[in-house]
This record gives structure tokens, sequence and C-alpha cells, in this order.
């Protein structure tokens, strides 16, 4: 794509649906619930945006707020954003007035563009922030505030020229460990994993990409979506997650790939067993694709058994993608989030010399445990006016993930759980990844996660929450005995607790400080 193109074209992302337009126009770029956009229209829509912002004085580093589903509006915000040079910050919608708000106060943007429907979520957030947005738009609604601003509006085609180091989004972590943290990433981020996703899915122009997951989430945004639009592929976009309608639309939009987290493919894999989906025709997927979570070794089999090849892959908000496993390995590797991504340092060091100088840091043996750190143009800036944080995660060139891994004689690396999740039992580390992962193998169990309880004499212990599989009852004695097999007699959990469900992130992520009251 860079053939022919200025720097600021190629390292402001806000100009690939530019690229596209004048070389393919009438190639279908997204579709949503509400229109259909072909290249063309797309970049038409976005020119007058970025002339909207203009007029209203957004301009370079300030903050562009969108509080948004699965539409086209989302991805235009983030791109006309770009294309100005101010900085898109995506809010979850699922957050509550008090989290919107605390948004607002830590990043102060200049304009929030929001769902007519969230009016009041958004206004409740409003009076108590102590920094609310100047400039608001509401998208949906009628009249619809948003596409009357763009029918008014003056398109500024230009792109505002940019440095790969200048940032472009403000990406706050899941907050699953406490109050959340906004990563700054660059246009150069944005490049390199689009680059990273274009090797590992093998992108194409006429690849039509699902996208269930939200796009406030990385997964949704910077794995699918931009990665799509930078080779000049065709998204649609759906907001919510229905595993029936997931299938009729791969059938009738002809889906060459989706992506999403494990928990939806649990889902999606029910659909598909109880027959309930026979109907469809799925020969134009090439693959699914999972992160977020780790999935289980049986779930990969299973759509394997499918005839559907379920792809891993690993990354955080502060990278995105970092480790890919591919689909020749799926089955052999199951277990494993693959070997890393071409555009980007990933190593595994031993952690007892991370406080070190980073050029003293030690690579681990294979099989052995450390903690994943990544060098190279995919890392973030730092954290939003957070900098001893910052200088907690940047250590040189190097970002400490706090993800936990070994890596086997072929490289690839396997997670065994976060830092912080590590608990020690009788002297003893215990990664709860692992126990997750073990017992998760049972037949009657459908979802683990496990966190520490304190003990009188072993200091910590395990205590699992479980979700079994409809019409299971738990029988501990049984399931100690399987576990026994499979793990170290201090790694089985000393309790269990049966849930109806666990509480996740948007990102499928278990929230363990809520298991942990």
């Amino acid at each position: 794509m860079a053939d022919g193109h200025d720097g600021a074209a190629v390292h402001n992302m806000g100009g690939w649906v530019a690229h596209w337009a004048a070389r393919a126009g009438e190639r279908l770029a997204i579709q949503d619930d509400d229109r259909r956009l072909d290249y063309a229209a797309l970049e038409a829509r976005i020119a007058r945006l970025c002339g909207w912002l203009l007029a209203r004085g957004v301009c370079r580093g300030d903050r562009v707020a969108l509080l948004l589903g699965n539409r086209s509006a989302s991805l235009e915000v983030v791109l006309a954003a770009a294309r100005v040079g101010s900085i898109a910050v995506p809010i979850n919608l699922r957050l509550s007035p008090r989290e919107i708000r605390f948004v607002f106060d830590d990043c102060r943007p200049r304009l929030l563009v929001y769902e007519e429907a969230l009016t009041g979520v958004v206004h409740r957030a409003l009076v108590e922030a102590a920094s609310p947005p100047s400039e608001r738009l509401a998208v949906g609604g009628s009249p619809d505030a948003y596409e009357q601003a763009l029918d008014a509006s003056t398109p500024a085609p230009a792109v505002e020229p940019v440095s790969p180091e200048d940032p472009s989004i403000l990406m706050y972590t899941s907050g699953t460990t406490g109050a959340p943290k906004g990563a700054l990433l660059p246009h150069r981020k944005a490049l390199f994993n689009s680059l990273n996703a274009q090797l590992f899915f093998g992108i194409r122009s006429d690849d039509r990409v699902l996208v269930v997951a939200p796009l406030f989430h990385s997964l949704g945004l910077q794995i699918l979506a931009l990665p799509a639009l930078y080779a000049g592929a065709s998204l649609v976009l759906q907001s919510g997650f229905d595993a029936a309608r997931v299938w009729t639309t791969v059938d009738t939009q002809d889906i060459t790939y989706l992506g999403g987290v494990p928990t939806m493919y649990q889902q999606l894999h029910d659909e598909l067993d109880g027959g309930r989906v026979a109907a469809c025709d799925l020969s134009s997927l090439r693959f699914c694709f999972t992160a977020g979570a780790a999935i289980s070794v049986e779930l990969v089999r299973a759509y394997e058994r499918a005839g559907i090849v379920l792809k891993q892959g690993y990354g955080q908000t502060e990278t995105s993608i970092l480790c890919c496993l591919e689909a020749r390995d799926a089955v052999r590797k199951a277990g494993s989030v693959g070997q890393p991504i071409f555009h980007g340092d990933v190593r595994v060091v031993a952690p007892d010399g991370l406080d070190d100088d980073p050029e003293q840091w030690r690579d681990t043996a294979p099989g052995e445990t450390g903690e994943i750190v990544v060098s190279g143009p995919i890392r973030m800036l730092g954290y939003w006016e957070r900098p001893e944080a910052t200088a907690e995660t940047l250590r040189g060139d190097w970002l400490r993930t706090g993800d936990l891994a070994s890596v086997d004689a072929e490289g690839f690396v396997t997670l065994v759980g976060r830092a912080r999740d590590m608990y020690i039992s009788g002297g003893e580390n215990v990664y709860p990844a692992e126990v997750e992962s073990a017992l998760a193998e049972h037949p009657e169990v459908r979802e683990v996660a496990v966190v520490a309880d304190p003990h009188p004499r072993w200091g910590e212990v395990g205590r699992a929450h479980i979700v079994l599989e409809a019409g299971c009852t738990l029988d501990e004695e049984k399931l100690l005995v399987w576990a026994r097999e499979r793990l170290a007699s201090f790694k089985l959990p000393a309790r269990f607790v049966v849930e109806s469900s666990l509480p996740k992130t948007a990102s499928g992520k278990v929230q363990k400080h809520l298991l942990r009251g």
C-alpha cells in the first residue's frame, strides 16, 4: 500500500480509506445494521466529519471520545480524528455513568460522539464530571444529529501529516485489578499491527470480515477492523452477539473470517452442535480467530471436527497482536498461543532479573516460566498521565506485559498466568491459569476461574469458581480425583464454588477482583 503514498497517508491511519477510495471506490467497505458503504461513500463521510471537527475547533492532540456500538460511525470517528491529528478515545458501552465520568475526568475530551439510546447514561456521567466534553454529538434517533452534521458539513479531505510517534488512539485497559489506565497508542502501532495481522490472517482485498467483537475493544478495532481497512477488505459489523445470527451472516454475506472471544465460540459451537444452523452454507469461511482469553484444547478440536479452523492469538491493549497460532498448528499445538509476530520482538525472560537493567535480562530455557516482554513498533507510548505506571511497564526499549509464559523447543509460547495472579501455597508458586486449564478439561465443567484464599498454615490456597454444563451437578470428590491426575497436590483448590456465570469484561476476561471479595 505504501507505493505512491507520502508519509502522511501511510503513517496517518486516517488516510487509509482515501487510498482505497481512489483505487477501488466501488468495493464494499462497511456494512452495518443501518447502511452499506463502498470505499468512495465511506471516504465522503469521513471527509465531511473532518470538516465538522475542524469547524468546531477540534485540532491536533485533542481527545475525541466515542461511546458507540458496532456501526460505521464508530470507525468514521476513529479515522476522522486521526486524519485531523486528534486522539480517538473508544469507551466501553457497558460502563456505568460513574466509570464513564472517570474517563472524562482522566483524559478531558473536547468532543463526545455517543449513541442516542445512551442519552440518560451520558447525562448522568456529564452531571458529575469535573471535565465534561464541551462538544457532544448523538448518533441515531430521529432526527439523527450525526447524519445532520455530516450533511451540513463542508468536506475536508486533507490528511494531517503525522510522525510515527504521534498518538492516534487512547484506549483504556479493562481495569480488572484496579482503576483503568489509558494506553496511548501511536500511529506506528496501528500500521505495524495491521501489517502483523495481514501476515497472520493472509488478508486479501476480497475478504469479508465479520466483526461482532466490540469496536471499543482492541480485538474488534485493532485486530479485526483497522487491518481489514488497511488491506482494502470489507467489514460486516454487528452490534450485540447472537450465535445463530453469526452463522446466518456467514452464509448470506459470504464471510471469509471472523473473530471473537472464547465465550462466543462456546455459544457458536453449541449452535453448530445442536444442529440449529444445519442449513447454513459455511464454505466461504476460511477460519475463525480467537483472542482475549485462553481457549480450551477440546473446543479447538471440536471446531476441527466441524471442519472449521479456529486460530488462536494473544496480545494486549498496549501492544495488540503478540503471538499467533497458525492454522496448520491449531490442533497440534492446541493450548499454545503460537509464535511471536514478525513486526516486533517478543521474549520470555527470567523473572528473577526483571528489576535489573534490560541488557542483563536472561531468556528462559525451554519449559521454564518467565515474563513476556515486548519491543519494537507495536509498543504503546505509555499510560496517559501515569508516569509511575509507565515507568513500571516500559523499561528502556522493552514493555513488561505482566504475563507469565513458557516457550517450547519450537518457539511456541504457552501462557501460564498473570504475574499478579500467582499465589504462593506452602512456599510453592501456583499459577491459576494452569489449574483452570486442567479443570476446564473435565467434561462437566464449562468455565472456571481460580483465585487465592488466605490460609493459616499454607499461606494461600486456591478457590475455584466453576460454571457447570447444563444439567450437571458438582461432585467435588470426583472432580478432585480428576484434578489430582493432572496437577501436583499443592495446586489443588481447597474450595469449589458453583456459579451460574463468571463476571467478565467486554473482552471476555474474567474479573477476578469481583470473585476475591
